[in-house]
């Protein structure tokens, strides 16, 4: 067996963080791009109000998501830790018991999703208009959401154990098989938001299928063995613990965007909710460059902090902090300066196109204070400080954006002002406050890049 994972501890950072985080952004990116593709052909094939129904399952996903991460993103920053510290049995271990989670949070989600489906669209701000386009997306889509923790997991316990560009193939795989039957599901076959929905479950059962190959060939650096299967109580704990940051993240953006969609109808109807969701759309491109450049950060980060390397550790937060403010930067000037433009992509409406064009500025200008707070939180996490991890990643939306989205819109109106344009101002805010406190977590936590608590 032939360590794929020794270089973390050698190579030059600025290498390493090249050769993991460039396949971690090219995935990240093609991902988002059948995202992208996905609301564009809804939006130019079904319709306005299709965008919109689309909108409310995004709460939804979140939530699977979140409990993909739960176990997924745990168990790739711990088994970095553990290859650090050359414990290979250990990893085998993780790689088994992630998996058998994985699995049964997925059949869990999807039996309660099936059961309460209207409920939870009703509760996500879904409206007699648009409810009809997110039931009949989520009923084909909710499935295939198991496979995708699935994917979450094992793409992500690929890269970790040494193999950033398959991890690559993997994701880029699947995302464009996706673009290529969104087109043919939706226009060739005329099945409107249902032929998006069967062109991204295949695509995510496709990915499933790949990544288990991978761990079943003998060839594989860390692979499943039968050993590894039992669940063991103090696995999942080990694991659930440094991932509770990135699903309580996850949950609570689930929550704060249904709290946003019932509060855009409220004060601009169901026009604003499509807006905001070709806004997020946008905004979930533009850090997914954020999220590849982290993803490529955190095996690094892990397995020197795991060797007691700590001034490697050093060196790639700071590098990573850099490259991923640029990176929201540069989102930021482009969202700023062609808004109409981005709008334009996903839809013809002209009201929707107006009320978005107006909004996006608000949602985009402190992208880089967003790029920022997303480092701080995914580098902790990486290293086992879960709990500033969780502090930091809920902050801007739970602390400061849930609040804001309330009191903004009031006072507002109260002045003379429109109160639709409080609920875009709540985001703006927070990003910056969520930022500054990102900022002094960071200053309390400065002692680890220097000694081993």
């Amino acid at each position: 067996m032939i360590d794929r994972t020794k270089e973390l501890g050698t190579e030059p950072i600025g290498s390493l963080l090249w050769l993991y985080a460039l396949p971690s952004v090219i995935s990240q990116v093609i991902s988002s791009v059948y995202n992208l593709a996905d609301r564009m052909f809804i939006g130019q094939g079904v319709g306005a109000l299709a965008i919109a129904g689309l909108a409310i399952t995004m709460p939804i996903m979140n939530v699977v998501h979140a409990f993909g991460s739960l176990i997924g993103a745990g168990s790739v920053a711990r088994i970095s830790i553990v290859l650090g510290k050359k414990d290979y049995v250990w990893a085998e271990k993780i790689l088994g018991n992630s998996t058998v989670f994985t699995i049964i949070f997925g059949a869990v989600i999807f039996l309660f999703g099936y059961t309460m489906m209207d409920p939870i669209l009703h509760a996500f701000g879904a409206t007699d208009d648009t409810i009809a386009y997110a039931r009949e997306y989520m009923y084909i889509v909710l499935p295939g959401m198991v496979l995708t923790t699935v994917t979450f997991n094992l793409v992500g316990l690929i890269r970790a154990t040494g193999y950033p560009h398959k991890a690559m193939y993997i994701l880029a795989g699947g995302a464009i098989l996706n673009i290529i039957l969104d087109p043919i599901f939706i226009f060739n076959f005329d099945w409107g938001i249902a032929g998006a929905a069967w062109a991204t479950t295949i695509s995510m059962a496709t990915t499933a299928v790949i990544s288990v190959v991978h761990f079943i060939k003998p060839s594989s650096f860390i692979r499943f063995k039968r050993h590894a299967w039992a669940p063991k109580v103090y696995i999942f704990k080990n694991i659930t613990m440094i991932g509770l940051s990135p699903f309580l993240m996850n949950i609570c953006t689930a929550g704060v965007v249904a709290i946003l969609n019932i509060q855009l109808i409220r004060y601009g109807g169901d026009m604003a909710v499509g807006a905001y969701g070709i806004i997020n759309t946008y905004a979930m491109f533009i850090f997914m460059f954020i999220f590849g450049i982290c993803m490529g950060m955190q095996p690094i980060a892990g397995y020197n902090y795991g060797a007691g390397n700590f001034d490697r550790l050093s060196e790639i937060y700071k590098l990573t902090s850099k490259v991923c403010i640029l990176l929201g930067l540069v989102g930021s000037l482009v969202g700023c300066i062609f808004p109409e433009y981005i709008m334009r992509a996903f839809t013809t409406d002209s009201s929707l196109i107006e009320i978005g064009s107006s909004a996006m500025i608000y949602w985009v200008i402190m992208f880089p204070l967003i790029g920022f707070t997303v480092v701080n939180s995914q580098f902790f996490q990486s290293i086992d400080k879960p709990l500033v991890a969780i502090i930091t990643s809920l902050s801007r939306q739970l602390i400061f954006l849930l609040p804001l989205c309330f009191a903004l819109p009031q006072v507002l109106e109260e002045m003379g002002y429109d109160g639709l344009t409080g609920v875009w101002l709540s985001g703006t805010i927070s990003d910056v406050l969520g930022a500054t406190l990102a900022a002094v977590l960071l200053y309390s936590q400065r002692h680890v890049f220097y000694v081993k608590e």
